[in-house]
């Protein structure tokens, strides 16, 4: 760092002291030519993450939208508000951990779609018929089938599964 008085010399750090949380941090610097001195703040500056939509604007990224379209797709579902809180974490760690500033909103979608099939099934295919916007039955039916391999049945463990009635007529 050049002096901004001299413009010649450069600082050295005489003192440092930093508040509570450990930033900003003030430093007591010292110019080898001229010999003056003066503080110098140091604070981190976050670069907020940034949201790339489908029509390619940019929205600033908000932890309580992401927690709102996660609480609304489990609503009236037994997810407790701790394993969303605990989903809105981890989904947020894998966005920052991405290392840039922006990301697109196919992968949060993804992001949330994993979190969801992993808390409530139901919770999934809400968030999935609004987030792929489904055009037919057909597209929703396939996504269900995808959620359970194996299919559902009435029966309990030990008995046969129940057997369709068919109508035929002679």
């Amino acid at each position: 760092m050049k002096c901004p008085f001299c413009r010649e010399g450069d600082f050295a750090v005489i003192d440092s002291r930093s508040h509570h949380g450990g930033f900003p941090v003030r430093r007591r610097r010292a110019c080898d030519h001229c010999k003056r001195r003066i503080w110098t703040v140091e604070q981190i500056v976050e670069m907020p993450l940034q949201v790339v939509k489908k029509d390619n604007t940019r929205d600033e990224y908000s932890r309580d939208k992401l927690y709102r379209s996660l609480a609304i797709a489990c609503t009236k579902r037994p997810v407790p508000a701790v394993k969303l809180e605990e989903a809105v974490n981890d989904i947020e760690a894998k966005l920052f951990s991405l290392g840039t500033s922006e990301v697109p909103t196919e992968t949060i979608g993804e992001l949330v779609m994993q979190k969801l099939r992993e808390l409530d099934e139901v919770a999934y295919i809400r968030f999935a018929s609004v987030y792929r916007n489904f055009a037919d039955l057909e597209e929703m039916r396939e996504a269900m089938e995808g959620v359970t391999s194996i299919p559902h049945d009435d029966t309990e463990p030990g008995q046969e599964p129940k057997r369709r009635r068919t109508n035929t007529k002679p």
